[in-house]
């Protein structure tokens, strides 16, 4: 059962079309990923399930109802613009937002103080937002998004500006979110994030949706006749062997793209027999970056001819 469906959204911006009949469905109980490249579209998508653009055409349904401005009340949406009061105190900030959602009193109070605690910030309670460092001000902005006990949550580049630890724990919260029944759009343009966290995806380049399904279903389909290779030593002998469709070399790992799926076996004889040191080897293994890369890679757009991915 699906939560929330975009139906075929659209909507431009003078002579510059920034979303072009986007659809997509958001299952209940789940994360779900809308991913892409900066400016392909992410944003605007989100600021028209919110109502704070409107659509051209197309329209977005939230549990068999479409959308309106009641639809605000019933989500938590942490904006990839922030947007605290600078001259606010830390716990004022959180207890006037929860307000804002109809929620106040002791038992709200006690809750941004937990999660001030959570997030070491409970020494900062009475400081100004101004006076906090970015980082800080993002914490003291994902709680605003939750203090409310929303059932949907929408987090546009939520770990922006966070260092290592703090993206744990936030990705550690957004997970027993999801436990408690929460349902999480995630958009990121970081495929690592999403791959480690969403159960379904929606990838947009240039405005349009170009992938769209389950990522365990979507890899499954894109993974065949694909290899994860780490090594030592020079493969480039591989770039004009006739079973090789396509190398990309992300550093630590290679991915190697073969023409047949019986050929992943021809390719680990032609390593051992090339003298390569094979410190990893696993056939049917494919990274959402490596997707990404190649359906959105090169020039930034995707081959046409191959739209859309629904999986």
């Amino acid at each position: 059962m699906n939560a929330l469906e975009v139906r075929n959204l659209s909507k431009s911006f003078g002579n510059i079309k920034a979303v072009s009949n986007a659809s997509f469905a958001v299952p209940e109980h789940s994360i779900f990923g809308l991913i892409g490249r900066n400016g392909a579209g992410k944003t605007t998508t989100i600021r028209m399930m919110m109502n704070i653009y409107l659509p051209d055409s197309g329209e977005v349904v939230f549990q068999g109802v479409k959308v309106g401005q009641d639809f605000n009340s019933r989500v938590g949406y942490l904006p990839e613009e922030r947007g605290l009061y600078k001259k606010m105190k830390v716990l004022e900030t959180l207890l006037f937002f929860a307000e804002l959602k109809g929620k106040s009193g002791k038992a709200v109070e006690r809750k941004a103080l937990e999660y001030l605690e959570r997030f070491q910030l409970s020494d900062r309670k009475l400081s100004k937002i101004e006076d906090l460092s970015k980082g800080n001000q993002q914490k003291v902005q994902f709680i605003t998004t939750i203090l409310h006990d929303p059932d949907f949550i929408i987090l546009d580049e939520p770990f922006s500006g966070l260092d290592p630890v703090n993206t744990n724990l936030l990705k550690e919260i957004i997970l027993e979110l999801k436990e408690k029944g929460k349902v999480i759009i995630l958009s990121t343009h970081l495929m690592d994030f999403a791959e480690k966290m969403c159960d379904h995806i929606a990838m947009i380049d240039k405005g349009k949706v170009i992938l769209n399904g389950a990522l365990d279903e979507i890899k499954s389909k894109y993974s065949q006749k694909n290899v994860s290779l780490s090594y030592q030593g020079d493969i480039s002998f591989l770039k004009t062997n006739p079973i090789i469709e396509k190398i990309m070399d992300f550093g630590n790992v290679t991915g190697i793209r073969v023409k047949e799926p019986q050929h992943t076996k021809e390719l680990l004889r032609l390593l051992v027999e090339n003298d390569i040191t094979v410190k990893r080897f696993d056939a049917n293994e494919i990274s959402l970056n490596e997707i990404f890369l190649e359906l959105a890679g090169n020039d930034g757009s995707v081959d046409r001819k191959k739209e859309v991915y629904n999986v």
